[in-house]
């Protein structure tokens, strides 16, 4: 019998036996309340694998443990499903569930067949015998991103309650999590996890992927639906529409809702000694859209010790309108790296759905001494949280998860496209600063010049521990904005003095012609010197 009909078999073993038990019409309403239930109970953590070898795998051995590509399920749709393989970090199975066309539950068992074990077979010999049963940690979903005689990586959970996605032309870069507890405030950061999915088969004809999960964890449990849609050619940005409901069993200090996580090492404002590459990171800065319509960017930073925090309090109706970590530069000229390829790093832009109230988006940076540790995290804290515990009141939130490259959803008319920080021919003097901006965009390439034009002018200040000595501005005829363009541009230079090293130092800057604000807010944190120094 080939392969294929062997790993159907197997599947149909183990629907036909969850089937008795079976729903009709599952859907989020009864993932919310299993996680209710949990809220409501005691918490207790799932045990780990049950073969003690797969916990023991070295970095090495576990990645030589591989899915066989020919072993995907629904093979005959638009969207194909494979597994990852239990073991070393990832230590808990997850329990996977088929949703078929009548809303019917049927359990998915993986046959340890569909792996190739390689190296670790001899150590495993309970999983490489017949008829075993894998235990998987996450899947992957596939789809035609490119072209459409292959089928590219869409999306991947794994690990907690962490998940990436692709759009066409991008390579993978930075994730986002189902939830963000404690991440700053607390007594330590907690990971709740998604311990359970609910997949919903997909049609012959499907344009879209929907599935479920139930989030576990000792202080919250939540309910989630994932909608998909792939992010094909020429467009490329991929959407994944979130409903989530939240549920507290224990108190919580900063709960992070859409949360982003990232890498910054290296960047044209942080150059790293001794790296031929000139930049390396998945993001270059965190991006917000407040509710009053403005337009804020803070490039990102590796601080040389501990954690830097900043945040954004917004309030109002409709208090925020958008925020995400972006990767603006898309040359590759930046980054110089013929493996990584950092240009091709996917944006993500959270834009809510409905109306969150009042809150923060706050901004976690802290040091990585190399590009293999994330070290950004970026989320939306609200100003209020229900108390925990019974009587449960959830927390009821709905947002669109935007993945793309080149061609944001939506963007200001004028941003910034690099932010370069020292001094050229003259020297500095004392705790002097100096920055170079560069903005561009159509409300840039609208400004009115000559006889009778008003002139750009810079808006500048110092929120925190500066003192700003000059600034000027003018035009800058190659400040680009697109990959290998020359779109035209001006560039801010400001000098500002910093008044005590062992404090941050925060500025924010935007250009104006007339009344009119021509860019997005250049908004800088920088860390107390004391951690810059090496």
């Amino acid at each position: 019998m080939p392969a294929r009909s062997i790993l159907s078999g197997l599947f149909v073993i183990a629907q036909t036996f969850g089937a008795a038990s079976a729903a009709l019409a599952f859907g989020f309403d009864e993932v919310a309340a299993e996680a209710r239930a949990l809220a409501l109970q005691p918490w207790r953590d799932a045990p780990p694998s049950r073969h003690r070898a797969l916990l023991d795998l070295s970095y090495d051995d576990y990645r030589d443990i591989r899915f066989r590509p020919e072993r995907a399920l629904w093979q005959d749709r638009p969207f194909e499903l494979m597994f990852f393989h239990a073991g070393r970090g990832f230590s808990q199975p997850l329990q996977i569930e088929e949703i078929d066309a009548q809303g019917r539950v049927q359990p998915l068992q993986v046959p340890a067949s569909a792996f190739d074990y390689g190296r670790n077979a001899a150590k495993l010999p309970a999983l490489v015998r017949p008829g075993a049963a894998a235990e998987v940690a996450g899947f992957r979903l596939h789809t035609a991103l490119n072209r459409p005689d292959y089928r590219d990586e869409l999306i991947v959970f794994l690990g907690a309650s962490y998940f990436r996605a692709l759009g066409a032309g991008q390579q993978y870069g930075l994730s986002a999590r189902g939830l963000a507890v404690d991440t700053t405030g607390g007594q330590g950061e907690e990971f709740p996890r998604f311990d359970r999915f609910w997949l919903e088969k997909p049609a012959p004809d499907a344009t879209r992927m929907t599935l479920y999960a139930r989030l576990v964890g000792p202080r919250v449990t939540g309910a989630y639906r994932f909608d998909i849609t792939p992010g094909r050619r020429p467009e490329g940005t991929t959407r994944v529409e979130v409903q989530a409901r939240l549920f507290l069993r224990g108190r919580v200090a900063t709960l992070g809702l859409a949360p982003l996580t990232s890498m910054f090492l290296s960047g044209e404002n942080q150059p790293r000694p001794g790296d031929f590459r000139p930049e390396v990171h998945d993001s270059d800065g965190l991006q917000i859209l407040t509710g009053r319509g403005e337009w804020i960017w803070r490039p990102l930073n590796n601080p040389r010790a501990g954690a830097f925090v900043t945040s954004f309090r917004l309030d109002g109706p409709q208090a925020l309108r958008g925020f995400g970590l972006l990767q603006r530069d898309r040359r590759f000229a930046s980054y110089e790296d013929l493996e990584a390829h950092y240009e091709r790093r996917p944006s993500a832009w959270v834009e809510p759905r409905g109306d969150w109230g009042p809150g923060r988006v706050e901004l976690l940076q802290f040091q990585t001494p190399d590009e293999t540790h994330d070290n950004i995290a970026a989320y939306w804290v609200p100003e209020t949280l229900p108390a925990p515990g019974a009587p449960l009141q959830p927390i009821d939130l709905a947002y669109t998860l935007h993945w793309f490259g080149e061609q944001p959803p939506v963007r200001p008319g004028g941003w910034t496209v690099q932010t370069r920080r020292g001094h050229g021919y003259d020297t500095a003097q004392g705790d002097e600063l100096q920055f170079h901006v560069d903005f561009a965009g159509p409300a840039l390439d609208a400004v009115r010049t000559g006889a009778g034009a008003e002139p750009v002018r810079p808006q500048v200040e110092a929120l925190a521990n500066a003192r700003i000595r000059e600034v000027r501005v003018q035009p800058h005829p190659q400040a680009g904005g697109q990959p290998g363009g020359q779109t035209p541009g001006w560039r801010m230079t400001l000098r500002a003095e910093r008044l005590r090293a062992d404090r941050p130092v925060e500025l924010r800057g935007y250009l104006m012609q007339g009344r009119d604000v021509l860019t997005e807010t250049w908004s800088l944190a920088l860390p107390p010197e004391g951690e810059q120094k090496r």
